[in-house]
C-alpha cells in the first residue's frame, strides 16, 4: 500500500438546478468566498491557476491546478493537481429528483515533505480532515445557492 496515495469521493446532494450548480463549481476563483478551508485562488491563465487550502489540521496545501476537462453539457469539471498534492480532481454534476447530485472524486498524492513523513500515523487525520473540509464546502455552496 502507499500511504501517501488517497482516493477521495464526497456526495452533495443539492436543491438547485444542475446548471446552476455547475456555474458556481466552474468558478473556482470564488471559492473563498463560500468554501471557507479554501483560502485562496490565483488564475495565472485560462486553463490554470494555484490554490492555497487548509482544513482543521495546522498545514496549508498549496497546488497548481490545470484544467483537464470542462464538459457542461456532460456536468464535468475535471483538474489535473501538482505542488503538495499530485493527481486529480473531478466533480461531476447531474440531476438528483428536482435538485442536483454533485460528485466530487480525487485522486491524491502527497508531495509534502512532512506530510509524508507522518503518513503512517497521520492517515485517519488526514482523511477526517478532508472530510471536514469537503463537509463545509457542501454548507458553503449551499449558502452561496441560496445567496444567488
Amino acid at each position: 500500500m502507499d500511504w501517501n496515495r488517497y482516493h477521495f469521493r464526497s456526495l452533495w446532494v443539492l436543491p438547485a438546478p444542475p446548471g446552476e450548480v455547475y456555474a458556481a463549481l466552474e468558478r473556482v476563483e470564488d471559492y473563498p468566498r463560500w468554501w471557507p478551508q479554501v483560502r485562496e485562488v490565483h488564475r495565472i491563465d485560462g486553463a490554470t491557476g494555484t490554490v492555497r487550502v487548509r482544513s482543521f489540521l495546522p498545514y496549508d496545501l498549496a497546488l497548481t491546478v490545470r484544467q483537464a476537462r470542462r464538459d457542461p453539457a456532460a456536468g464535468v469539471l475535471e483538474v489535473s493537481t501538482s505542488g503538495d498534492i499530485g493527481g486529480w480532481a473531478r466533480w461531476t454534476v447531474g440531476a438528483a429528483g428536482a435538485g442536483s447530485l454533485a460528485r466530487y472524486e480525487q485522486v491524491a498524492e502527497v508531495h509534502k515533505p512532512l506530510l509524508r513523513r507522518l503518513a503512517v500515523p497521520g492517515r485517519p487525520a488526514f482523511r477526517a480532515n478532508h472530510r471536514l473540509m469537503m463537509r463545509a464546502g457542501r454548507r458553503g455552496l449551499l449558502a452561496h445557492l441560496e445567496a444567488v
